[in-house]
């Protein structure tokens, strides 16, 4: 099930919110395993091959999963420090491991020996479940805070429910058991419920049409252009291939952000704040701030499970860089299991590494900054240009499409760069977008750069948990144009949910589900 979907915006989340609001008023324990079955609902209604009927065994594969985890967790509370608990942490985190290489990398791996050494002859097809990257992360997550003394006893229903709750299952945010668990315990009154409701609506609303209006209309532009280059029918041209690399740097952002926000707005219908996971990452002004700004959650995890570990800065630059560029490495096959995502994450990597290097250099030149417009331009286009890989990642995900995907990767650079040389939109005979959509399609980053983003729009009803990013800590002025629950704001919602119901004729799974 999606969010964009008919069935889940007004049969699922109305009758799960409905039940779960009674329940909570008179039997709250019976609330939340309401819940656990709903979100248990919600996973199990995808069926990856509809050419075969529906099967429970992802179902249970989460459920296994889960209970595993949860078992060897309550262990590790009751062993610190002694040595059955480090064999019971390191085979814990081997499992999900090893789990999640089965289903997303052996595919991969095997394609590459079989080029090598032949073997096997016919690489495994293996169906990658849904929102295994996320729940493996989250719970690998869940064990090494076991191990570290950061975890209490919890019943089996409510670790479930942390693991499983229906708005952040496939893609985020990847929450943290200490950030989730009080809050399944807390009873709001009856003027919180209303301010809960009306506030995840209208972040609900503002995601839809984010990702219904905005990301999915700009999908078709990047899909031609992208395969344009991915066919080799023609030389794509250096306007197409940036206007094709624009549109997919947007159609991703209002993807991603859209996504954010429903799941934002859906988790505050139950009176459950989620942490910020997506703050304005185009008004970056170096790459560092963007990893600040863009999934916002993963980067913490990959800092406080994968970067530290590995020593952080604790060891001197060399090595400093070195981990930082592993954790970006590791970071962008996480996405994808493809040499074009590997391509994205070295990218990034590198990038990091310089940034660091540069902020390095100023401080010890004792230059001042550049000027934030200019830092912000430079960044964008460094995120682009790690973007191209990114799409054509897409690609890999067919069988056989790992040189398609290369392919599109190289053509869209040589274009880019002017290799083919320098020419602007081609004839309208040979056209793939038209030059007026182009056109749109460019424009739409006066949104990104010059609106506030939804968490500004409803700044003073904490729409994440960590409202900071956004607040700085003083509330100020209210703004003409902030969030007030009045008729305005309601027909304004009102206007927005029209255009999605006009575009709402056709199903579009967000992008980051495939991760």
């Amino acid at each position: 099930m999606i969010f964009n979907s008919y069935t889940f915006l007004f049969v699922f989340l109305p009758l799960t919110l409905l039940v779960f609001s009674l329940l909570r008023r008179f039997v709250p324990r019976a609330a939340f395993a309401w819940l656990v079955l709903a979100s248990i609902a919600f996973y199990g209604v995808w069926n990856p091959d509809p050419a075969h009927g529906w099967s429970p065994k992802y179902i249970l594969l989460i459920l296994g999963s889960c209970g595993g985890n949860y078992l060897i967790g309550r262990f590790l509370t009751t062993h610190r420090d002694t040595h059955q608990g480090k064999v019971a942490l390191v085979a814990g985190l081997t499992a999900n491991l090893g789990l999640l290489g089965y289903y997303k990398y052996a595919g991969f791996f095997a394609g590459i020996t079989a080029k090598l050494i032949g073997w096997p002859a016919t690489p495994p097809s293996i169906i990658l479940p849904l929102a295994i990257s996320f729940f493996t992360f989250l719970q690998i997550a869940y064990l090494v805070d076991a191990w570290r003394g950061q975890t209490k006893e919890y019943k089996f229903t409510d670790y479930l429910l942390f693991v499983t709750f229906f708005p952040h299952l496939i893609a985020g945010p990847l929450v943290h058991h200490k950030e989730m668990m009080p809050q399944f315990k807390r009873k709001p009154g009856r003027t919180r419920f209303w301010v809960n409701f009306a506030v995840g609506l209208a972040i609900l609303i503002i995601g839809l049409f984010k990702k219904v209006v905005i990301a999915d209309n700009l999908s078709p532009i990047a899909n031609n252009i992208f395969d344009l280059a991915a066919s080799g029918e023609r030389p794509v041209t250096t306007a197409e291939a940036w206007v094709g690399a624009i549109s997919y740097g947007l159609q991703l952002y209002f993807d991603f952000s859209g996504y954010s926000d429903m799941a934002l707005g859906a988790a505050r219908l139950f009176g459950i704040r989620f942490p910020l996971n997506f703050h304005s990452p185009y008004k970056a002004d170096s790459v560092v701030d963007f990893w600040r700004r863009w999934h916002m959650t993963l980067s913490r995890f990959l800092r406080d499970y994968l970067y530290i570990p590995l020593g952080g800065n604790r060891k001197g630059p060399a090595r400093r860089y070195i981990n930082l560029f592993l954790t970006m490495l590791l970071g962008g096959l996480w996405h994808g299991a493809g040499w074009t995502f590997v391509i994205w994450g070295a990218l990034h990597g590198i990038y990091l590494c310089l940034n660091h290097a540069w902020f390095g250099f100023r401080k010890k030149m004792g230059w001042k900054p550049m000027p934030r417009p200019i830092a912000i331009l430079l960044t964008f286009v460094a995120v682009l240009v790690s973007w191209v890989p990114f799409r054509a990642g897409a690609y890999e995900l067919v069988k056989n499409g790992g040189e398609k995907a290369m392919a599109a990767t190289g053509q869209m650079y040589r274009a880019m760069l002017g290799m083919n040389g320098i020419h602007g939109w081609p004839d309208s005979s040979a056209y793939v977008v038209k030059d007026a959509h182009a056109v749109r399609a460019c424009m739409i980053l006066l949104i990104v750069w010059l609106l506030p983003n939804t968490q500004q729009f409803l700044r003073r009803y904490n729409p994440a948990l960590d409202p900071s990013r956004v607040m700085d800590g003083r509330p100020g002025t209210r703004r003409w144009w902030e969030f007030r629950p009045n008729a305005v704001w309601a027909f304004g919602l009102v206007l927005l949910l029209a255009g999605v119901l006009y575009q709402f004729d056709k199903l579009s799974e967000f992008i980051y589900f495939q991760f």
